[in-house]
Order: C-alpha cells, then structure tokens, then sequence
C-alpha cells in the first residue's frame, strides 16, 4: 500500500532529497507539499545572479510545474503550515488545508537575523533569503539611489554586487576588522575587498549601526560613531537561525535547531528534519552542499535503507562575477600548526594552506581557485601530504616537481570527490550517469546529475570527466555540423581553413569535400565570414553568399520596401544632418521616421529602386551606413557624460564616438552592440550589451557578453583600465578574439560561455602580448573593411542591381 509522505517546505534540500526517492523507490509514496512560498522549487544559490541581473527566475526554477506532475506530486504553493498533530498524524496550514501523513519531513529552512536597531521595522529594511526579497530590491533598486547593506559575508557581499549592477551606489557597514572573517584569514580578504573598491562599492569595517534612520521609510542609517549614511534602502544579511518553532511547538525535541540523528530522524520517529532548519550533532548547515548529502540519506532511509549522515566539511564561494575566491576548513592560526603560502601581487593571486601533522586543516584560494576541489578531497580525507609537501601549494598538476596532464589529475580523483560544489555533486555520480544513461553532451549531463547547473565554475572538469568517461565518442567542438552540406562542424571549418590556406569559397568546399556542389543558404553565409575574417587582404567579399538585408545594405520589411539607416557616430546629430534627413523623408516621400533602441534615425518605407538615390543624397550630407542589417557592428549607445552630466565621470560620448569611428565597418560572427555610460547609473545601458564600458572615478569598468533580445543577459565584468587608449585597446581586443573564434551567428554571450569568461579575461586582460596581437590584425583588417557600402553601391559596378530589369537597356548591362 502506498505511504503518505509530507513535507513542509520545498526548498533545494527536499527538493534532492525527492529526486534520490522517485530515483530509488518511484511509486512508493504518495507526496505532499506545503510551501510557503507562492511557486515551484528554485535554486536559491542563484539568488545573487538574479539580482544582478545575470539571470531571470525562469533560469533557476529546479522543478516546474510539470515535474511536480510527472511524479504525481501534490504541491500546495502560498501554503504555509502553522500546526502539527503529531497524536492525528496531520499538519494544516494558514489557509485551511488538512493533510495526514505516515512520514513527515519538516524542512522549514531558516530565517534571517533583523538587528534591533531604532528602525529596523521601517519600510526599505530587507532581508535576503527568498525571491521575493529579491524583487522588493529590484523594485527599490528602479530608482537607483543608494544601498546600505549590514554584513559583509558571503551573502552580504552578494546582495551588495547584485545592487551596485542594477546601478545603485552601495555602501557595505561590517562590524569586524576584515570582511567574511569566517570563511577568510585578512590576506584575502584584503584582496577581496579591494577588488571590491574597484567595483565602486565602499566598505566600511569596525563600524557598527546605531539606528536606522527615516519618519516613514528608509532614509539612512547612524553608526555609533556619529556617522550618518544617506540611503534608500538597508539590506540585513548579519546571518540566520533555524525555523524550528513549528516543530518546537508539536512536541519535539529542538535545541538551536530541530535535532535529528543520523538518519535525520527526529525526536518523532516517524518525523524527519532537514536543511537549515536541522540540528546534527549540534552543528546547523547553512550551506547546499552538506544539505544535500544529508539529503541522500534521508532519501536511503524512507525507502528502508541505513545509511548515516556524519556530519559535513564545508567550503565556500563567492558569486561575485570576475572574482575567484575558495575558502575551506580552519585557517586559524596556532602553534602546533603551519602554513604555506604562495603571493603573486602582478597576478592578484595568493594561496594559503594550513597544515598540521602533514594534513590540510584549512584552505584560502584567491584569484586561482582550480586546484579548490584537489585541495578540499585532501582535508576531507586527512590524506599524508609529506611526500608532496614541497610542491603542495602549485597544485595537483605539480605534484613530483613537473607539471601533469590535467587530464591525468582528473582521473586521479576518487569516486567520492566533490566535483560541483554547488549541488554537492562528485566524480562518481557524473561518470557513472553519463555511461548508465548514455549521455554525450554537457547540458544532458546537467539535466540528470547538476553538476555544473548552478554558477558553472565547475563546467572545465565536468567536461575532463566526461572525455575520460566517453573518450573519442566525446569531441564537443563537431557534434553538430555546420549544415547537411558537410560532416564538419564551424570549429573545424575555420581551422582547416587556416591550416589549408583556403581563400575561395570553391576552395574550401572542394578540400574540404562538401556533399554538395555550391552549398547552401546555411554554410554559404558562414563560409563567406570565415573568409572575410581569416584573409581580409586577399579574399573578395562574395555579396550572393550573404543575407538579403547584407546583400543590399539595407533591411527589407514585411510588404517589401526596405529601412535604410544612417551612422551617428555616438549617436549624436546636428541640425545639418537632421535637415538632410528631413529633405530626403519630403523628397522620397517615405511614410515613417523612427528613432531607434540604438540612437539612430530609421527610415521605413523606401522601394529597392530609390535605394541609391536615398543613400547619394545621405552620403552628401556626410552620412554613411548604419549597418543595422549587419552580422557585424551595429552602434555605439552613449549617454551625455562628464561634458553636460552632473554625474557624468568620463566623457563617455567622446569615448564611443571613437570607438564606433574606428570599428565601424567591421564584420563579426553576429550582430554587435555597443555602448558607454558615463557612471554606474548606466543611461546608455550598457550592461546587456555585447560589449559596454562603465565610467568610474578610476577609469573605465569594460563589461561584455549581455543580451537583450530573444535571450535577456545582464554583461560580466572583463576588467578596469585607467585611460581611453586602454578602453580601445582591450575593447577591439575582444572584438577580434571573438570575430577569430566565434561560430557563425553565435553572439558573443554563448561564445563566451562556450569558450569560458576567465579564458577570455586572462588572454585579454592579463596576457599583454596576446591582446596586442589580437589589436593588431583588427587594425589591419580594418584596411580593407572601412569602405562605405552605401557609396560603392551608388557610384560602383554593382549600382544596376537597384534598377528594375524593364529600365535596363543592352548599353547599361553591358557595363
């Protein structure tokens, strides 16, 4: 007979522990939800992304509505439990519902800690722990202003990078000397806090609250020594406490937390407790990992298992884009103990490992976190490192004084090492998924094991397991090919391209024996980018192998006119300009006139014929083309800047007129955005461009991989520079790192997560002699590229195409 199983709470933690049950025992139990919340499980390590903008809700639901269906799962949403009747076997909630159970499992999380501080109930005083938390911020942070966050611990330091990307000032208020003094000795976090600084956030250490500061809503916060900090809102992440009143309540046993065994049983035998609201052995767990393995035993135990739960070493990561930091175990210092440590101050790196009776205690990693994982197997395990004492500190791949193949030190690791962190998942579960399911590609292994699913730091060795595991059968660079026309895939194409040497289009398709004669609509277009890009001093652009829009340097509409576009540099204009634009509107009698997303003038509604006769009459005004039909750059967004702006710190105009003067023209694997804001308020949105420069007090802040179309993407940091010339240099830099490497029609936001962010940051901010090299051949193809299309149409041999074929006489086609 099936059982009736009850969870309050639907959190990650039950949430696998449901997924061990259906995968162990489906059909067992009958499964019953309350959820306080009013939606489905998510994952709430990606808060921090969502707030930032990275990510939307969509992209963190871990269970949707369907999953909950498939396993005939009742889940009752904006249901929260206020009883339970342990003698009647029940639990009811605040808005009637009445439910028995057999086993029940209380999974109630934990709440944040408010400080009691004057002012601490006024409206604009936040918690952070939920998503709604996270949309009452969104919606404060609409109106910019500024932030004060109270805590820089992890989830502090998180609430305070998502608001400063969402364009708030904020100003983190610690209590202790140094920040996130529980996961990091004061080396780091000094690094990490001046990483920080150069994000534009203040941090203000040994500094305590007095009182929260406003008649009605949040408008400041006083510290006990007489400083007043003006804000808007003020955001509590000082830390957290077990929910356990419920249980408290019924009758069982609670100390800080709702005290369970081993099994994760209860005072109540037939009532387990998990996740943050748990008590084991006298330790709460407020992180995911440990949750999640006690999760797994949990699951073991409802189906009649013995599996034991013996408590979890834990290790820490901050999600703060652009900064890699691990933190595990006990780095405190003490007589019976020693510490190796490693400084690269050029690099921003420093490591430290603390060591006692030749075993690891403790672990901080920042700036170069790879060996993470290695180092946090060994401290779990207690492993002798007194045969690799010497070379301990360079890593896995250093051990006996060489360096090894990765390869090789990923296939080192047990069964049992933690291999995402996130979702507490090791080498064992990925290897032994992918050969019982058969998987083959890296998102198939994200859906059944989520390893790398959550902030993808872990993506590089999940993709080592997978080669070790499949071998030959795994080349993710040709798993799709390019069309029917060949069995290659585009990395394979551009690089035998090179190898080669092949200029022509006919060339390619004969050495690299394409199926069919010409090609097609598909590989045609790729082909003819490949080209353009890898020999733009030898190979002749072949306008039939390109898109319409491309082919006739203009963007066709639905009834069959076209928009012509023009190019303002920046997208600044003066009356001559707006003048000639009026006069060719009045002449060509065009029926609409619209200003674009991009600070532009579109003009819709102009037959092919008149095409040149509208672009002749542009092109005497000084115009060029726009190119907003172009697999290339678009424009270049500005706000006003330093020049008019009272909060303008650069001269942000300035800088993306330069910018577009120089890139325009420019072919790249798909369509490009820019744009330049003169300060953090962000005016010219730049962060969900493909590429975009904030403006800061200490120079220019470079942001890239952001979209705003079909997928919507806040940008990731690249890096900050000092002057305009740097901004330039790293800008055209990654333009033509990803014009050299991107697949064809591949924005650069799936480029870069396909290629990996820190691969990109370290060729282009840290490796002066790539990012030159790369300036360089955009600089020499831009020879070749700057050539008004517009013009060589009106004036150059192609200029009959626009004709109608009946006004074509034997003279003029034979020119």
């Amino acid at each position: 007979m099936t059982e009736k199983l009850v969870i309050i709470g639907n959190g990650m933690a039950p949430g696998r522990m449901l997924e061990e049950l259906f995968e162990r025992a489906p059909g067992l139990y009958h499964v019953t939800i309350f959820n306080a919340e009013p939606r489905v499980n998510y994952d709430r390590i990606m808060l921090s992304p969502v707030l930032s903008g990275e990510k939307a809700y969509d992209d963190i639901v871990i269970h949707d509505d369907a999953w909950y269906a498939t396993h005939r799962v009742t889940l009752h949403k904006g249901a929260k439990v206020t009883e339970i009747d342990r003698q009647a076997k029940t639990v009811t909630s605040a808005n009637g519902i009445t439910v028995s159970y057999d086993k029940l499992v209380i999974a109630t999380g934990s709440l944040p800690f408010i400080i009691p501080v004057p002012g601490h109930q006024l409206p604009g005083v936040l918690a952070y722990r939920d998503l709604d938390d996270v949309e009452k911020m969104l919606k404060i942070a609409e109106g910019k202003g500024r932030a004060i966050v109270i805590g820089a611990g992890l989830l502090g330091l998180e609430a305070a990078y998502g608001l400063k990307r969402q364009g708030m000032d904020v100003t983190v208020i610690h209590l202790m000397p140094t920040i996130m003094e529980r996961q990091l000795d004061p080396a780091a976090a000094y690094l990490l806090e001046k990483a920080l600084t150069e994000r534009g956030i203040e941090i203000i250490t040994n500094a305590n609250t007095k009182q929260i500061l406003g008649p009605d809503k949040v408008e400041g916060i006083e510290l006990e020594d007489g400083r007043v900090i003006s804000g808007d809102m003020v955001v509590m992440a000082v830390g957290i406490r077990p929910a356990s009143s419920l249980a408290k309540e019924a009758g069982i046993a609670v100390n800080r937390g709702i005290v369970v065994d081993d099994g994760m049983m209860t005072s109540d035998p037939d009532v387990f407790a998990l996740g943050e609201c748990a008590e084991h052995r006298g330790t709460c767990y407020g992180l995911v990992a440990p949750l999640y393995e006690a999760a797994r035993v949990l699951a073991d135990r409802l189906t009649g298992g013995t599996s034991e739960y013996h408590g979890s070493v834990v290790n820490t990561k901050l999600k703060v884009t652009g900064i890699n930091l691990f933190s595990a175990g006990d780095f405190a210092e003490a007589p019976d103990r020693e510490e190796i440590v490693l400084r690269d101050a050029s690099a921003g790196i420093y490591k430290r490992l603390v060591l006692k009776d030749n075993k690891i205690l403790g672990a901080v990693l920042y700036g170069e976190t790879g060996d993470g994982s290695w180092f946090f197997d060994l401290m779990k395990r207690g492993t002798d490192i007194s045969e690799m004492r010497d070379t301990l500190i360079f890593g896995q791949s250093y051990q006996g004084g060489s360096p090894l193949d990765p390869m090789a030190a990923v296939a080192a690791l047990p069964d049992d090492a933690e291999i995402c962190g996130c979702n507490g998942v090791c080498k064992g579960k990925i290897t032994s998924t992918i050969t019982g399911k058969g998987l083959t590609t890296l998102d198939s292994v994200r859906a059944h094991t989520k390893a790398s699913a959550s902030c993808g730091n872990c993506t590089g060795l999940v993709e080592q397991l997978m080669s070790l595991t499949l071998g030959d059968a795994y080349n993710p660079a040709a798993v799709t090919p390019m069309c029917t026309c060949t069995e290659l895939g585009h990395d394979d194409v551009r690089r035998l391209i090179k190898a080669k040497g092949l200029k022509t289009i006919p060339a390619v398709m004969q050495e690299l024996e394409w199926k069919t004669s010409c090609g097609c609509a598909k590989c045609r277009p790729a082909l003819n980018y490949y080209l353009v890009a890898d020999w733009p001093d030898e190979y002749a652009d072949d306008y039939q192998s390109r898109f319409i829009n491309e082919r006739v340097h203009a963007n066709i509409q639905k009834d069959g006119t076209y928009s012509v576009v023009p190019r303002m540099w920046g997208g600044v204009t003066n009356a001559a300009e707006l003048r000639a634009i009026a006069d060719v509107v009045d002449k060509f009698d065009i029926p609409m006139v619209k200003v674009t997303g991009g600070q532009r003038i579109d003009l819709l509604g102009i037959e092919k014929e008149d095409l040149p006769a509208v672009w002749a009459d542009l092109g005497k005004a000084g115009f060029v083309s726009g190119q907003a039909y172009a697999k290339g750059l678009r424009t270049v967004k500005t706000c006003v800047g330093s020049d008019w702006c009272r909060f303008g710190t650069q001269d942000s105009t300035g800088l993306g007129i330069r910018i577009e003067k120089f890139m325009w023209g420019s072919w790249t694997p798909a369509k490009l955005k820019l744009a330049v804001s003169g300060c953090p308020r962000n005016c010219a949105e730049a962060t969900c461009k493909d590429i975009g420069v904030i403006c800061v007090d200490s120079g220019f802040e470079i942001h890239f991989a952001g979209a705003a179309g079909l997928d919507i993407k806040g940008t990731d940091v690249l890096g900050l520079v000092k002057t305009e010339d740097e901004a330039l240099e790293h800008i055209v830099a990654l333009t033509q790192m990803y014009r050299e490497q991107g697949r064809y029609l591949e924005r650069i936001y799936k480029w870069a997560k396909r290629v990996g962010h820190d691969e990109i940051r370290r060729q282009i901010m840290e490796d002066a002699d790539k990012r030159r090299a790369y300036f360089d051949r955009f600089v020499f193809s831009q020879k070749f590229a700057q050539v008004d299309p517009w013009s060589e149409r009106v004036y150059g041999k192609d200029k009959h195409e626009f004709k109608p074929m009946a006004t074509i006489n034997y003279n003029q086609a034979a020119e």
